[in-house]
């Protein structure tokens, strides 16, 4: 779903940047821009600038770039969609129907009424806390789970009495119809009989990314069962498609995340300083999880249980994270069960250090491999060493795959040369396109599918009449780049110069995709440039942040282009007009098969020493 461009273009223009950055980040006038420390990368000297004219950011450290909605979705990893939101009731903006989403109104009223009846029994079960009949319930948070009450309070928790109808009766008092309250999930209406979803049970609230509660998860309090509950899937909730603690792990600026198995887990890493911990809600982890999870992270760091059960959960986890783009690692948290156990018994820096020795996933698959043969016996060894080469087919890619090949012959002491050969074996009898169930080595074929991302918007692909796209290097050199940069920068600072510029270039000219695209929007509208709308329109993060590095780079220059001299100003576009000039003529000459037209090309090259821009 998607908004059309006016709506876009409404909340941005009502939310000015500096104010929005201004809450993050202390700014500081300087000139005509605003500076401070840049909060997606650790900095002790301000290089991160906010112009409020362009209404856009850029960092000339990391080279974080782009405008008021990318910057929240940057800081808060929101989705597009979520920014959007977030900016339009900032300025008390009414969202209408994104295009191709219109949802039946009677639904959407209904998720509307969901999310407020479960916001009612959220407080309902915390507030039992405080009874004497929840008693048993906060004992167990606080003494059994030593959690404190601001971690109690932070994530809500609560306890369900024994009665089989207390939730229902407080619902009814609060006005809610039975069609809402059966609804929800919460409880179920018979025509004989009306119970609680949840009773004798403490209780931990399930939020959305946005801290909505969308349902509940339950421990029975003694020996009952089902020993943990969770709601029933409802027209807010899909446990498949929620983490529990995502709403507080998406904030946290560790650059990883911590997959857990439960909700206690979760808890105790966030008292213990490891916010960026979340857990599957009672279901085995999927690829919806994988796909959620690589919205705010790269890398992942397994922490389920150390018995059977947390490996093969581990085991089953890793391809999943693997096709998402993820990084995966393992931790070792030996002798103990689970990241509550090991905090409890060893504190948060011991269990920061096992952090950072957490190994690498597939090594870690390995050696669970290897525990089932004998390799003193010739037979099992050869079947661990078809095993290892069957794990190895899961990478697609060669190098990826020949640095796991030199990694795995390495640490489990097997001939590289012979791995290798059984591995391309493997590839050419089944082809690249194999990958695995789990990591217990059940294989199945796939048709090839590589890996790729995509932004809120689909990348922009210029016409490009100048340099074909198949003339293009598939790689501009950097000198080349630096220079297309410039005057990019140039024409956005001062659209006027366009008309010396285009004299002699063409946007399709340059080789820089994203340069083009900006050199061409440059000359569609020279008065009415906007560097803000056009970094929405760019699709991927690379993209952004180039075309925030190119729009800011007067900056870089040292002298504004207001203050340049002419003769400055005239000598500076010479020069990077004529290094694209040679440079397209040098793409064209490396492409040429015909003599005359060669002849013609090393003519115009020869030209380029008289070249000159002048300005009147």
């Amino acid at each position: 779903m998607r908004y059309d461009e006016s709506t876009i273009e409404q909340v941005r223009e009502a939310n000015d940047i500096v104010d929005v950055v201004g809450q993050y980040v202390r700014l500081t006038k300087k000139g005509a821009n605003y500076f401070g420390l840049c909060p997606f990368h650790g900095e002790k000297t301000a290089s991160f600038s906010v112009s409020p004219r362009k209404q856009i950011y850029y960092c000339f450290g990391c080279g974080a770039g782009g405008n008021v909605i990318s910057f929240l979705m940057e800081y808060e990893n929101y989705s597009f969609q979520e920014s959007l939101k977030a900016l339009a009731d900032r300025a008390h903006i009414d969202l209408p129907e994104p295009k191709g989403g219109s949802e039946d109104r009677g639904a959407k009223e209904l998720k509307r009424q969901l999310l407020d009846i479960h916001k009612d029994a959220a407080m309902y079960y915390y507030r039992q806390l405080q009874t004497p009949e929840g008693a048993a319930g906060y004992r167990y948070f606080s003494s059994q789970r030593r959690l404190s009450d601001a971690t109690i309070t932070h994530f809500g928790l609560g306890f369900a009495p024994k009665s089989a109808d207390a939730l229902y009766r407080y619902l009814k008092e609060k006005g809610w119809s039975d069609e809402v309250i059966s609804a929800s999930g919460l409880v179920t209406i018979q025509e004989t009989k009306i119970h609680d979803k949840f009773w004798n049970r403490v209780m931990f609230p399930i939020m959305d990314t946005n801290s909505r509660v969308i349902g509940f998860g339950g421990r029975v309090m003694g020996d009952g069962v089902p020993k943990y509950l969770n709601s029933p899937e409802t027209l807010i909730f899909d446990k498949s498609a929620h983490l529990y603690g995502l709403n507080f792990a998406r904030r946290s600026r560790r650059k990883y995340m911590l997959l857990c198995e439960g909700y206690m887990d979760v808890i105790a890493l966030h008292q213990a300083g490891f916010t960026n911990a979340v857990a599957s809600l009672g279901t085995a982890f999927n690829e919806k999880h994988a796909r959620l999870q690589k919205r705010y992270t790269d890398v992942v760091i397994l922490t389920q249980d150390s018995d059977d059960a947390g490996i093969n959960a581990k085991l089953r986890a890793y391809p999943i994270l693997y096709d998402a783009g993820i990084q995966t690692k393992v931790l070792d948290m030996s002798p103990y069960k689970d990241p509550d156990e090991f905090i409890r018994a060893e504190g948060p820096d011991a269990y920061e250090t096992c952090i950072r020795k957490a190994k690498n996933a597939f090594i870690f698959m390995i050696e669970v491999l290897k525990k089932q043969y004998d390799l003193s016996d010739p037979a099992e060894k050869t079947a661990f060493y078809n095993g290892v080469a069957d794990r190895l087919c899961m990478f697609r890619e060669p190098l990826e795959r020949g640095n796991y090949i030199d990694s795995v012959s390495h640490e489990f002491m097997i001939p590289k040369d012979e791995l290798r050969a059984l591995v391309d074996r493997r590839i050419e009898e089944r082809g690249a396109g194999i990958r695995y169930d789990d990591m217990n080595g059940r294989p199945r074929m796939t048709e090839g599918q590589g890996r790729s991302s995509q932004g809120a918007y689909p990348a922009m692909r210029p016409a490009g009449t100048g340099v074909s796209d198949t003339a293009r290097p598939k790689e501009v050199p950097i000198s080349v780049q630096q220079n297309e940069k410039l005057i990019v920068s140039w024409i956005c600072e001062r659209p006027d110069l366009g008309r010396y510029i285009f004299q002699h270039i063409r946007p399709e000219d340059l080789q820089t995709e994203i340069y083009r695209e900006i050199a061409s929007d440059v000359r569609e509208h020279p008065n009415h440039f906007d560097a803000a709308s056009f970094l929405d329109r760019c699709g991927e993060d690379d993209e952004k942040r180039k075309a925030a590095a190119a729009v800011f780079a007067e900056l870089d220059t040292g002298t504004p282009l207001d203050e340049m001299s002419r003769t400055d100003l005239e000598k500076g576009l010479t020069e990077a007009v004529r290094h694209v000039l040679k440079a397209n003529i040098d793409t064209k000459i490396t492409n040429c098969r015909d003599a005359s037209e060669l002849g013609q090309l090393l003519q115009e090259k020869n030209k380029l020493g008289s070249f000159r821009i002048t300005i009147s």
